[in-house]
């Protein structure tokens, strides 16, 4: 005879509960300065930290914030999700030990950028000895504990992904570059020293001056581009799935965000360390306001080597006779509104913004 079971567990957000068991402070938001999030102690890294949560984040990727005190160090770390960490500020390094007993380090500082390779062990030293490191990594935990939802099998793992470590290239700075069509030009690498200084490629489908580069860490399934819009510029409106958590690294300016259909906008200031995920098919646009390029680089999960969702996969691609949907107008099928086709109001709302700042704007709308 079946029996009714007294307290059923559905619905579970196996991410989430991690979470609180854990006990990692949290901070939430639609964007967050990185700079004003407070941390707090958290025992499985040894060093204050705190989880990064945005409504736009959606069910792939999140961040922690890593906070290391002076003449600090992390405790070793192993684990089956991947990670791409930014320096936000402070200067040290960081060490690698792979299953098969090699060794690698490599020392960051202000704007660095690198991925772990999949369960390998490591572990972050902070150089100074009077001031923190601050760190922010994305990663995939959240479909790695929705998946498994077991914390033994995916930080106790002994398991080697020897095809993820890299060339000794990729951790001093070096990388391999494949040329696409503009917008899907890849550089393969560990390691970046300065993300503000990376050499990107022109990519005007989506505003005159823009440039971009994508960016494959540890031959991982995470989504990297870096942009730059050119100064007193602003790219045109687009949208895609949620999760492209876009970190401002230079310049000054703003982003809209509105939902289609909406007459609403949602203004997200810019500077150093300020982050926003727009949500799932969320128009957003970023302007320049400043005699000044400025730079993101956005982070989340789906590249062109291993796209994952379907979904992604005709996000990145363009056919023979046709653009990739995210630089297609939206008049073609695709997910972005030419400058002829936006709300009057959004390049009045720019003039007036340049007009307050004394800039000479230097795009002109057909």
């Amino acid at each position: 005879m079946l029996e009714t079971a007294t307290s059923p567990r559905f619905n579970i957000d196996s991410y989430a509960e991690w979470v609180k068991r854990e006990g990692i402070r949290v901070a939430y938001g639609l964007s967050l300065d990185l700079f004003e999030v407070e941390t707090a102690y958290w025992p499985r890294y040894g060093v204050k930290a705190a989880a990064a949560h945005f409504p736009g984040s959606g069910d792939y990727c999140n961040m922690f914030v890593i906070d290391i005190p002076a003449g600090g160090s992390s405790l070793p770390q192993q684990h089956l999700y991947e990670e791409a960490y930014y320096i936000l500020e402070g200067r040290g390094s960081t060490q690698l030990e792979f299953a098969d007993g090699r060794k690698r380090s490599f020392e960051w500082g202000p704007g660095s950028f690198f991925g772990i390779p999949l369960n390998a062990k490591y572990q972050h030293f902070n150089a100074s000895g009077t001031q923190r490191a601050l760190m922010v990594e994305t990663t995939t935990l959240p479909l790695v504990m929705n998946i498994f939802h077991n914390d033994e099998f995916i930080f106790n793992t002994p398991g080697a992904f020897q095809d993820r470590y890299g060339q000794d290239k990729f951790y001093v700075g070096d990388g391999d570059l494949y040329r696409g069509r503009p917008g899907n030009d890849v550089w393969e690498t560990n390691f970046v020293p300065d993300l503000s200084k990376l050499d990107l490629l022109p990519w005007e489908d989506r505003g005159q001056g823009s440039s971009n580069i994508k960016i494959l860490l540890a031959d991982g399934i995470m989504h990297v581009h870096i942009s730059e819009i050119a100064p007193a510029t602003y790219k045109k409106g687009h949208k895609h799935p949620a999760g492209t958590h876009v970190l401002t690294l230079t310049g000054g300016g703003y982003s809209l965000l509105w939902d289609e259909g909406s007459t609403d906008y949602t203004r997200v200031e810019w500077k150093h360390g300020v982050v926003f995920p727009p949500s799932e098919d969320q128009f957003h646009q970023h302007f320049v306001t400043s005699n000044f390029p400025s730079r993101y680089v956005a982070t989340g999960l789906g590249n062109l080597r291993y796209p994952l969702t379907a979904k992604k996969r005709v996000q990145s691609f363009a056919t023979a006779d046709r653009k990739q949907i995210t630089s297609r107008s939206i008049k073609d099928g695709g997910n972005q509104i030419e400058y002829e086709d936006q709300d009057p109001r959004i390049h009045q709302i720019w003039l007036e913004e340049m007009r307050k700042h004394g800039i000479t704007p230097q795009l002109t709308l057909p």
